[in-house]
This record gives structure tokens, sequence and C-alpha cells, in this order.
């Protein structure tokens, strides 16, 4: 079979390799990592007919450029509204289309979102560890990062299964601003009056942002307890909160365990929406019932299966 060869004339920071994520492993440390964007991860990929899954790169704000040394190659983009340009003529942001041998692509920011996902028609030989391509960003365990002056090789080339189009980007892609907390598990070391500021004043997204998590600027949340709780599991989507009172929401390579406090936890179908938030974007938390969040989120992912419906069948 055919083998496309990629060279990486330029990379920023943060792009790396990703799978959908190192899965049942906390217990023992390693954080789950995978995508920071799930859905557009997933999109880019079942749209070439890949698995919803299958290693992808994500691109981060900073950008990447790449040539192709040997091709031809079916590429897909999914995720925020970046600007994509093939031999500096542009093509849809969300899309499918082949890149030639002598073709350069260049991915860099355009109106709005931070992460978008580049999934390939074939498999990029990369490494794994611990049976995941999922890319740990402080250890660069797992696929990798994404670096300028090297080479990525796609194995089994093959076709795209349609034309090259662009893909209907879904409203639900977009940033989302409001986004639905369940608070807890250790609201209990925050008095009423500082619950009563986590969902009535806006916060700001710092520039202290990565796939760990991102520090939010804003009302102070100090606990009014002393912080005596042992540390326990953190799950992605928690709102920890330092003595001084700084709220971060932790994300895709969050640590597995913590000793601060979570005043609430993000639900998972919002996070999505939630990290294609630039820094120094405001947001703003609602609070709703466990009830609420498990119906909130089953009827996002009957849409969201709905949507992907459409593109395995090309209706």
């Amino acid at each position: 079979m055919s083998v496309a060869r990629l060279s990486v004339l330029r990379a920023g920071p943060q792009v790396t390799l990703q799978d959908a994520g190192r899965f049942g492993l906390m217990r023992y440390g390693v954080p789950a990592s995978g995508p920071m964007d799930r859905f557009a991860f997933a999109i880019a990929n079942l749209v070439l007919g890949n698995p919803a899954n299958a290693p992808a790169i994500e691109v981060s704000l900073a950008g990447l450029t790449l040539y192709c040394a040997e091709g031809p190659v079916c590429l897909a983009i999914a995720g925020g509204d970046f600007q994509i340009l093939i031999d500096e003529k542009p093509v849809a942001a969300w899309g499918i289309f082949t890149l030639h041998r002598g073709q350069t692509l260049v991915i860099r920011p355009g109106r709005w979102g931070n992460w978008c996902y580049l999934a390939t028609g074939g498999k990029i030989r990369h490494d794994r560890w611990l049976e995941s391509s999922a890319t740990h960003s402080l250890s660069n365990f797992g696929g990798g990062r994404i670096t300028s002056e090297t080479d990525l090789l796609i194995d089994e080339v093959r076709p795209a299964v349609r034309q090259p189009t662009a893909v209907l980007r879904p409203v639900s892609a977009r940033p989302r601003p409001k986004i639905k907390v369940v608070l807890g598990p250790q609201d209990r070391f925050f008095d009423a009056k500082t619950i009563t500021r986590l969902l009535a004043e806006p916060f700001v997204l710092t520039d202290a942002y990565d796939r760990m998590g991102v520090r939010l600027s804003g009302p102070s949340l100090r606990p009014r307890a002393t912080l005596d709780m042992p540390s326990e599991g953190i799950v992605r989507g928690s709102i920890q909160v330092a003595g001084d009172g700084v709220a971060t929401v932790l994300l895709a390579d969050h640590q597995t365990t913590g000793g601060y406090p979570k005043i609430a936890t993000v639900l998972s179908c919002d996070l999505d929406g939630f990290v294609q938030l630039r820094s120094r974007s405001r947001v703003r938390f609602e609070a709703v019932s466990p009830e609420d969040a498990i119906a909130a989120t089953r009827t996002r992912l009957r849409s969201r299966d709905a949507y992907f419906s459409t593109l395995q069948t090309g209706d």
C-alpha cells in the first residue's frame, strides 16, 4: 500500500497527536489525556471513514505548517474557526481535501476557537504508551508532540470517502460562554456568599491555560475552612479552588489526585464548548441538579449521535 510523507515546516506549542484517550489507568496516576474538544476530534475522523477514536493531530492556536513531500493524502479538519490554506489559497475551515505532492498546508488562528483537529485518510506512524496514542503534554508520553523539521509518515493511504467538500459545522461546536455545573463535591468548604459569587458573577479565562487546565480571573472563592481534606481522585471539568481563592478548571491532562476543594464540576457535555473559549474570554456558570445534568448530557449525546449518522451516511 502507498505511503504519504508530510514534512513539518512549523509547529507551535501544544500541537500533539491524540487518540480518544487512555482510559482505566487513573487509579495508577496516569491521566486519560485525549483531545481537548472531543466532539470536533470525532467529526474529523468520521468524515474520512476513520473510527471516531483514531489518532489525529490536535492543533493549538499556535498553528501548524505541513509540506507534502510524498502524496497525495486525503485530510479532514474540524474544530474552531481556523484559517486553512493550501499553497496560500483558502479552503473550508471544516472540510475534506486532498494534499498533493509539493503542496503546503497552513493552519493558523481564525475568528474563534482554540483547538482544531487534522485527521488523515491513512494511519500515522507513531509511538504508543500503555496501549494508547494519546499524548500527555507534560511527559510527552504517547504519540508525542508534533515538532518542526520532522516528518509524518502515513501508511495505508486511501482515497476520500467522498469528493473534497465542506463539512457542516454544528452550532453546538461553537464556544459556550455560559457553562452548566453541578455543585461539589466539596462545596461545603465555601459559604453561601461565595457560592452566589460563583454563579452570579462573570469570570475571565487567563493566559495560564494549557492542556492541564485554565486559571480563572474573577471574584475570590476563598474557602471558609482550613484545607485539611485528604487528596482524592479528580475528574475532568473539576473547578478546583486553591487557598488564595483562585479557581482552575481542570482539563484533558489534569492530575489524577488533588487536595484542594472542588467547588463545582462542569458538565461533560459543556466541556467541548468551554475549551474553545480563548484566553480573556468571559464565562458564567449555572448550577443544575445532578438529575438535570444527566438529562442534559443524554440529550446532547442523542443530538451528537444524530449528527454523526449524517457524516457516515453522507446525508
